[in-house]
């Protein structure tokens, strides 16, 4: 298979913005719209070794991390079983520090989303590093959701079971009964809008029918390149929930009606 092939089924399953640069003989740094919370690319290379393709991140993930925690704390208590659930989960491997993931037959798509995941769900790892404040924010959202939606329009924690049975791309509620279900996402952080942006593009290569809803706990928190590419693929959200709850409402009201 040629690089211009790999290159247009990495586009076709993770998004038109992948590019590919070459770097030498078989070796490619890999440009994804994906990024660390604090606006870092993700490292991703693809190189052939012993006659097929392997996606690295040479080491990067890792190192980005113990800007802000001790390597030792990677390697222990939640933070590790977090960190081997996520090896686990996408069948990426951990060689010294470098994390790889052997093209599976010339899956290169799939190889390449599943590998950005593990990435991704590895430096959440940072937020447990941090003394937050307790957020009722999600508590609110779906209070504010059950009073505004009736109950046989809505389903909290949907995800689509005939695609996805394990549950890997959820919606925080999915409102019902339209052509086009909504599917809203509650967005308190960083890591929450990522999570939603790959959940998005799942179902639009699920060719799964649906309209976008965002709201934020506060947009202004969240991360400038983090929160543009998503609203690439969001059709419609809201700043804040408090400030918002009337035009939400009302916004929901004409959706359930069309």
């Amino acid at each position: 298979m040629t690089i211009e092939t790999i290159e247009t089924e990495f586009r076709q399953k993770v998004g038109e913005s992948v590019r590919l640069a070459g770097e030498g003989l078989n070796r490619y740094r890999v440009f994804t719209p994906f990024l660390f919370e604090d606006g870092d690319h993700l490292a991703v290379v693809l190189k052939r070794e012993h006659g097929r393709w392997v996606l690295s991140d040479e080491g990067h993930t890792y190192m980005h991390l113990t800007y802000d925690l001790d390597e030792k704390d990677l390697q222990r208590g939640t933070r590790q079983k977090l960190i081997t659930n996520a090896l686990s989960v996408f069948s990426v491997e951990d060689v010294d520090g470098e994390l790889r993931l052997r093209i599976p037959d010339e899956q290169y798509g799939d190889g390449l989303f599943s590998f950005i995941q593990a990435l991704l769900k590895i430096s959440d790892v940072s937020y447990l590093s941090r003394e937050r404040v307790k957020s009722t924010f999600l508590e609110d959202f779906r209070s504010f959701i059950e009073a505004t939606v009736p109950g046989d329009r809505r389903v909290f924690d949907w995800f689509d079971a005939p695609h996805d049975p394990e549950g890997k791309y959820t919606v925080d509620c999915r409102i019902n009964g339209m052509q086009k279900p909504i599917m809203v996402f509650a967005l308190p952080r960083d890591d929450r809008v990522r999570d939603a942006h790959i959940s998005l593009l799942q179902f639009e290569q699920w060719s799964i029918p649906h309209r976008s809803l965002a709201i934020f706990e506060d947009q202004e928190d969240v991360n400038r390149k983090v929160l543009a590419r998503f609203t690439d693929v969001c059709e419609k959200q809201f700043s804040s929930l408090g400030a918002n709850k009337t035009r939400i409402a009302a916004y929901l009201s004409e959706a359930m009606r069309a």
